[in-house]
């Protein structure tokens, strides 16, 4: 059940993304796509709060960065890369069996490496705009977790 949201401000987006992530379970992937400033990151900073991050930044030019939260964040930026190979040559699969929670901000760069079971997450928007949020579920526990929000 695909499920579309209007956020007005930068607050909603890091309000939506704390929701998301105390909802998410142990080893849930959330696929951010958007063009640049509309708030993915600011999604992340969110969920990163809920899990008790005071600081989150952008790992745009590491791909991924790590923190130790319970569970583990894994914060990805797929922006640099230039297909799936070089993700999985970082060791992208390592990633999604330690049981962390994976956010990746450009992930409709390397599709055909994403999880089947995942939710999506779509920002149409940016600058002073509000949003249009978009969420896609894949998989009964995403499905459930959008219904729920």
């Amino acid at each position: 059940m695909e499920r579309t949201l209007t956020l007005k401000t930068e607050q909603d987006m890091e309000a939506l993304g704390s929701r998301i992530a105390r909802a998410l379970p142990t080893g849930g992937f959330v696929a951010l796509c958007g063009d640049l400033g509309a708030g993915k990151t600011v999604l992340c900073r969110g969920a990163g709060r809920a899990l008790g991050l005071d600081h989150l930044s952008s790992p745009t030019f590491t791909i991924v960065q790590e923190y130790p939260t319970v569970p583990p964040l894994f914060h990805f930026d797929a922006y640099r890369l230039a297909d799936e190979d070089e993700l999985y040559a970082m060791g992208f699969e390592d990633y999604l069996e330690r049981s962390g929670l994976i956010l990746m901000e450009w992930a409709d760069r390397v599709t055909g490496a994403l999880p089947r079971e995942r939710l999506d997450i779509e920002i149409v928007g940016s600058g002073a705009d509000e949003r249009m949020v978009r969420l896609l579920p894949h998989g009964d526990v995403y499905e459930g977790l959008v219904k729920n929000l």
